[in-house]
């Protein structure tokens, strides 16, 4: 009798302890909750500043100069982006009527939708948006507020103690899908689709990532025209976790381009190496001391190879270089050679 009590106490046990285990695992390898909060967008920027004021990797950077509005905000809201942002995740929306289609709707430009985690306070907040507002809507018991930014309806709602959602859409229901979202309990299975297939691949413990649709052929496709002759989806990463072969004191950076063939794959390797080698060779052109040991150490940690249809290339950034970067002092990479006399 004791037997047939306890055995089904020991399966429960078993198969909460499981359903726990599970849960833990999922979260690890789902994105971080501010990006499952947004919208389906084109492209995915994620920065976890908390992590690198841990790390340390902003001391010593020069104050930064403040606009006289930014320095308003400050003075209203309490809040300095530099000093209280602990994370940001945000949404690019190409317009639907590029090549290729967007999930900007009939929007004629770019637009982004973003949630921000920090410390914020509350009461300062609210009062600032409410001042500069032009209309605030409730819903759900969170008030939306409506700002003329730049031309554009820009939509602010605050969301909890610690979280800002944003989104300059036309559509009022993006940002109470945001909304909506934030009310939920966190799932690991949620987020917008692009994040959903692609996350997997970001490093584990990044500091910073970037999934993305690359389209060459749309009208703000930039760069991407020296390196995609077709569409490819780009996810980049910088973890500060080490593996064995690489530096312990470095970012170590993983980009990879998921194509739709190994042919297309083998042509974007061929172009990112023949820019690597320019590059390198320019760098280390410059100046009578050679290169800097950081910018040495960097491209010499540069590996551009092919995996089957994705074109893939890893690097380690020490900390010295992404320091330098930081504080915009370009002079300490290497300076230019003197005239020679004649």
């Amino acid at each position: 009798m004791r037997l047939r009590r306890t055995f089904p106490i020991v399966v429960a046990v078993v198969v909460i302890a499981a359903a726990v285990t599970l849960a833990v695992q999922l979260r690890k390898h789902a994105p971080p909750e501010p990006a499952r909060l947004l919208p389906a967008g084109d492209a995915f920027f994620y920065l976890n500043l908390g992590t690198v004021r841990k790390a340390n990797l902003g001391k010593d950077l020069p104050a930064v100069s403040h606009a006289p509005e930014y320095e308003q905000f400050i003075r209203e809201t309490g809040f300095q982006f530099e000093r209280d942002l602990d994370e940001a995740a945000v949404a690019v929306h190409y317009p639907a009527s590029w090549p290729g289609g967007g999930t900007g709707g009939s929007c004629p430009d770019v637009r982004s939708s973003v949630v921000l985690v920090g410390k914020f306070h509350g009461e300062r907040l609210t009062g600032y948006l409410r001042q500069i507002a032009r209309s605030i809507d409730n819903y759900r018991s969170v008030d939306i507020f409506t700002i003329l930014a730049e031309g554009r309806s820009l939509r602010v709602a605050v969301l909890s103690a610690d979280s800002v959602a944003a989104s300059n859409l036309d559509d009022p229901a993006v940002i109470r899908g945001i909304v909506d979202r934030s009310k939920r309990l966190a799932s690991p299975f949620g987020g917008p689709a692009l994040l959903r297939q692609y996350y997997k691949h970001v490093q584990l413990a990044s500091l910073a990532w970037v999934v993305a649709r690359a389209a060459p052929s749309t009208p703000a496709a930039g760069g991407w025209n020296a390196l995609f002759a077709r569409p490819a989806t780009v996810v980049v990463s910088g973890s500060y976790l080490s593996p064995l072969h690489l530096r312990a004191d470095a970012v170590h950076l993983r980009a990879e381009a998921f194509t739709q063939s190994p042919d297309e794959a083998r042509d974007i390797m061929d172009r990112v190496s023949v820019l690597v080698a320019m590059t390198h060779a320019a760098e280390t052109s410059v100046g009578t001391r050679g290169p800097d040991r950081d910018v040495k150490a960097l491209f010499d940690s540069l590996q551009v190879k092919q995996e089957g249809d994705r074109a893939v290339l890893t690097a380690s950034m020490p900390f010295g270089f992404l320091h330098k970067i930081l504080s915009g002092s370009p002079a300490e990479l290497g300076e230019p050679a003197p005239a020679m006399s004649r």
